[in-house]
C-alpha cells in the first residue's frame, strides 16, 4: 500500500512539474513578447479610395522585421478600418501589430448626358427618371436639374444638371434641352442576315455556333434549327414583371428546353433580373434553382440585368449593382450550377467593374473591340434561320 501511494505521489509530482514547467515557459514567452522590440513607422497618408488594390505593407514605411502574411485589404466599404497583422521582428519574435486606415469615396457621381438632350413636343416623362445619374458608391445621389422649359413649345432651353453624393463629391453638366416635332416613324423592320452566312464567317475549329431564344421566336422546328448548324442554345427561363413584382416563366420555356434536348442540342438558360439588392438577388437565385431543378443543363445559368433606361429607379450605385450580381451568381454556384454574366460592351466596360465570372458579350458588330475576357459573343439579333419563321434570332459564338 505504501509503495502504491509512493508511485502515485511521484506521478503527481511529475505531472505538477510538467505543468509548472509549461506555465513557466508560457510566462517566459509572454515576457519575451511583452519586451519584444516593435518598430513600425506608418506612412503619413492612411487614406485610400474605396475599391483600391492595397496590401498591409502599402501603409508601412519602415518595419523591424518581416510581415508573415502581407494580405490584400478589403476596401469595398467606406469608413474607418482596423488592419491587424503579425510579423517576425529582428529578434526572431512573432509580434502582433495593428493600425487604422480611412477608406474614402473621392469620385463624383456620373451624369450620362451629352451637350444636347432632345425630346419631342408633348414629352411628359420626368427628365430625372430618364437621364442616367449614378454614383460609384452612393445608392442615392442627389440629382437635380435647374432651368425652365416648356415641353409643348418647340425650342432650345439652357439647363444645368447637378449630381452630388453624400460624401460631398459633385458633378455639374451644362446642356441644351431641345424640344422638336415628333417625327413619323416607319414600320419597316431591320434587315435580317442569313444564318448560313454568319455560320460560314465565324465557324472554325475553335468555335461553336449557337442561338438564344424566348417567346419572341414562336414555335420552333428544333430539327431544322439543328440541321442549319446550331450547336448550342440559351433559352430564356423567365424573370420578374418589374422591381419586386411577381416571377414569371417564359411562355415557350418548357417547349423550348424539351424540344432542344430532344434533338441533342446543348442548352443553358438566362434569367431576366430586376433585382436591386443583394437580398433580392439571393431570393431570385433560389427561385431559378427551384424552377430549373427538374432539367439537366449543359451550359451555364446566365444573369441578364439590362434595365439601363430605368436605372435611376433602382437606386443602385455601381458598387451595389456589382454586389447584387455577385450574390446571384455565387448563390447558384454554391447550389452546383455553372454561371455567367450577360451584358453589352458599353456596360461591361463602365458598370460591371468587379465581375470575375464568365462573360457572355453582346456587341453587334462584325469585329468586336471589347478588350475584356469573354467566352460567348452575341454577334447580332438579326439572324434568319430555317426552323424559326416568326422572327429573327440572336446569333452567338462560343470560343473553346
Amino acid at each position: 500500500m505504501k509503495k502504491f501511494i509512493l508511485i502515485i505521489t511521484i506521478i503527481l509530482l511529475i505531472i505538477c512539474g510538467y505543468f509548472g514547467y509549461m506555465k513557466y515557459h508560457e510566462y517566459q514567452e509572454e515576457q519575451k513578447i511583452k519586451n519584444a522590440i516593435i518598430k513600425v513607422d506608418l506612412k503619413e497618408n492612411l487614406k485610400i479610395p474605396y475599391n483600391s488594390l492595397v496590401k498591409v505593407s502599402d501603409f508601412i514605411m519602415n518595419i523591424n522585421g518581416k510581415i508573415i502574411d502581407d494580405y490584400i485589404i478589403d476596401t469595398s466599404v467606406v469608413g474607418s478600418k482596423k488592419i491587424t497583422f503579425s510579423y517576425i521582428n529582428e529578434e526572431n519574435i512573432k509580434v502582433n501589430y495593428s493600425y487604422d486606415i480611412q477608406i474614402i469615396d473621392i469620385k463624383a457621381p456620373t451624369i450620362n448626358l451629352n451637350n444636347t438632350y432632345t425630346i419631342t413636343k408633348g414629352y411628359s416623362k420626368n427628365l430625372l427618371d430618364v437621364i442616367l445619374c449614378y454614383d460609384d458608391y452612393d445608392d442615392n445621389p442627389d440629382c437635380t436639374i435647374s432651368g425652365d422649359y416648356d415641353s409643348n413649345t418647340l425650342g432650345s432651353y439652357p439647363m444645368v444638371f447637378t449630381a452630388k453624393d453624400h460624401f460631398g463629391n459633385e458633378t455639374t453638366k451644362d446642356f441644351t434641352l431641345k424640344v422638336i416635332e415628333k417625327k413619323q416613324t416607319s414600320s419597316t423592320s431591320s434587315k435580317s442576315i442569313p444564318f448560313k452566312d454568319l455560320y460560314n464567317q465565324y465557324k472554325n475549329d475553335n468555335t461553336l455556333i449557337g442561338i438564344d431564344v424566348s417567346k419572341w421566336q414562336g414555335d420552333i422546328n428544333y430539327q431544322k434549327v439543328k440541321d442549319a448548324g446550331v450547336e448550342f442554345v440559351f433559352i430564356k427561363l423567365g424573370g420578374e414583371n418589374g422591381i419586386g413584382k411577381d416571377y414569371y416563366i417564359d411562355p415557350k420555356f418548357e417547349r423550348n428546353i424539351e424540344g432542344f434536348k430532344k434533338v441533342n442540342i446543348p442548352v443553358g438558360v438566362y434569367y431576366y433580373s430586376h433585382a436591386n439588392s443583394v437580398d433580392k438577388a439571393i431570393e431570385d437565385a433560389l427561385w431559378v434553382h427551384n424552377t430549373i431543378s427538374k432539367y439537366k443543363l449543359d451550359l451555364p445559368i446566365v444573369l441578364d440585368w439590362e434595365n439601363w433606361s430605368n436605372y435611376n429607379k433602382y437606386h443602385m450605385s455601381v458598387n451595389t449593382l456589382n454586389n447584387m450580381a455577385k450574390a446571384f451568381l455565387k448563390s447558384l454556384k454554391l447550389l452546383g450550377h455553372d454561371v455567367m454574366l450577360y451584358s453589352s460592351k458599353h456596360y461591361l466596360e463602365n458598370f460591371w467593374i468587379n465581375n470575375t465570372n464568365d462573360v457572355w458579350l453582346a456587341h453587334y458588330t462584325s469585329n468586336t473591340t471589347y478588350q475584356g475576357k469573354y467566352s460567348y459573343w452575341q454577334r447580332t439579333s438579326s439572324a434568319k434561320i430555317d426552323g424559326i419563321t416568326g422572327n429573327t434570332v440572336d446569333f452567338d459564338i462560343f470560343y473553346k
